[in-house]
């Protein structure tokens, strides 16, 4: 198997598929059935956000944390700070899931399900008619966020790179827990990646081309000895491939990113 062949192979097997997707979108649609039953008119939205809906979140196998994040858009008529939201979830979840693990991971309330990890995080939507909302920077203050408008960057990269762009976001997260121990913020690499590469299809071609890219997108957020030396042995393994030791090649790229 060529390297590209491994690295394509990988980056497949770490998307939720068939049942194991069903089962989070079926948790999903009964969280938002019981939020609107336990807060009726006091919740506008409930939106799902982040890495799940833009189809880079990590399987569990892959990553034990691996969570979804739903955002519940409250009325905020009162000017509440995010503090009396999150108690109020809190409150919903230890009600409606007895038997779940509920706890605030500040600025979120998490729940933690047998098959998948939710983040629930309250919202204020700021104007009627934009796409800003107000999250919770900490227990007393808001912070605005655009989550369409990030995702709409990351389409856009994906669709100008060949479709490449999530796949290597989803090993460059792989490579980041294994190797990195988690040192780059998971959201920031995804966002370095998506901002710095929408052109990235003029120089990259190969999977490796892509990979040592992003490696180096994100060097401010993380150790430049590990960088270094996952660029390095990419390298090596693209060496030993055109060299004509195939299973040398795959040996070493396992290095960096390594199947389960």
């Amino acid at each position: 198997m060529s390297i590209d062949s491994y690295l394509a192979n990988l980056a497949s097997e770490m998307v939720i598929r068939d049942s194991k997707k069903e089962s989070i979108s079926l948790s999903i649609s009964t969280l938002h059935s019981r939020l609107k039953e336990y807060f009726g008119k006091d919740i506008i939205d409930v939106i799902k956000f982040g890495s799940y809906t833009r189809g880079t979140i990590l399987p569990r196998r892959y990553d034990d944390k691996s969570d979804v994040d739903i955002m519940i858009v409250f009325n905020n008529d009162y000017d509440y700070k995010p503090q009396t939201f999150l108690d109020r979830l809190k409150k919903f979840a230890q009600q409606k899931y007895s038997t779940s693990y509920v706890y605030q991971s500040n600025p979120t309330i998490v729940l933690e399900l047998n098959h998948i990890k939710l983040e629930l995080v309250p919202a204020v939507k700021i104007y009627s008619w934009s796409d800003d909302y107000n999250i919770p920077y900490n227990s007393s203050s808001w912070l605005v966020t655009r989550p369409k408008a990030f995702d709409n960057l990351l389409v856009e990269c994906n669709k100008n790179n060949s479709n490449k762009i999530k796949p290597i976001v989803r090993l460059m997260k792989h490579w980041n827990i294994v190797n990195n121990y988690r040192d780059a913020d998971s959201y920031q690499l995804e966002k370095k990646i998506a901002e710095e590469m929408k052109c990235s299809y003029f120089s990259c071609s190969s999977y490796s081309d892509y990979l040592k890219q992003a490696l180096q997108v994100i060097r401010l957020y993380s150790s430049e000895y590990r960088i270094d030396l996952a660029i390095s042995r990419i390298d090596k393994a693209l060496n030993l491939e055109a060299e004509g030791y195939p299973y040398s090649a795959e040996s070493e790229i396992k290095k960096v990113f390594p199947g389960i």
